[in-house]
């Protein structure tokens, strides 16, 4: 799909499964989306379903350039008010050296460059402080809300296309 100096992002594998896995049921990884973790079958699962569902074709599994390994996700979705909204998830022995920095620059460049897109957005549980700070890094702060799925106080950031 695209890359980045370190990293890129290539469609979900079936051979993605454990580590896939290894993520999903990490509750240092879940809790701060915050989501529960997932069981083995669950986590199959969902894994099976991403790959097979056509409509999910824009959530993808991030590399590192000098290996094949999942490392994590990264996804184009559709907010609740129908905007563009980026979102990744690392696997947490990859956390704290640059790889959400860096696959968020990877997404906006992606977005602007490649889909020719105005506006895109982000949503971040505000208590998920790592995350908050890099969208800060890239994006306004517009508004803060009670995720009702999520049931936790999430803030959308915002970023124009300056191209546009």
């Amino acid at each position: 799909m695209f890359s980045t100096k370190r990293l890129f992002v290539r469609s979900l594998l079936n051979s993605d499964s454990d580590d896939f896995y290894d993520m999903m049921s990490n509750p240092n990884v879940m809790s701060p989306i915050p989501q529960r973790v997932k069981t083995r079958e669950e986590s199959d699962t969902n894994l099976h379903l991403l790959i097979q569902d056509p409509k999910e074709k824009t959530l993808w599994a991030i590399c590192e350039k000098d290996n094949t390994e999942f490392i994590g996700l990264c996804a184009l979705l559709v907010n609740n008010q129908g905007q563009d909204e980026i979102a990744y998830r690392l696997r947490e022995q990859y956390w704290r050296q640059g790889y959400g920095r860096e696959i968020t620059a990877g997404l906006i460049d992606y977005c602007f460059q490649e889909l020719n897109f105005k506006l895109i957005t982000a949503d971040v549980n505000t208590n998920n402080i790592p995350s908050v700070k890099i969208l800060n890094k890239f994006m306004l702060p517009v508004r803060e809300f009670y995720n009702e799925n999520d049931k936790c106080t999430d803030r959308r950031y915002k970023l124009m296309n300056e191209k546009s």
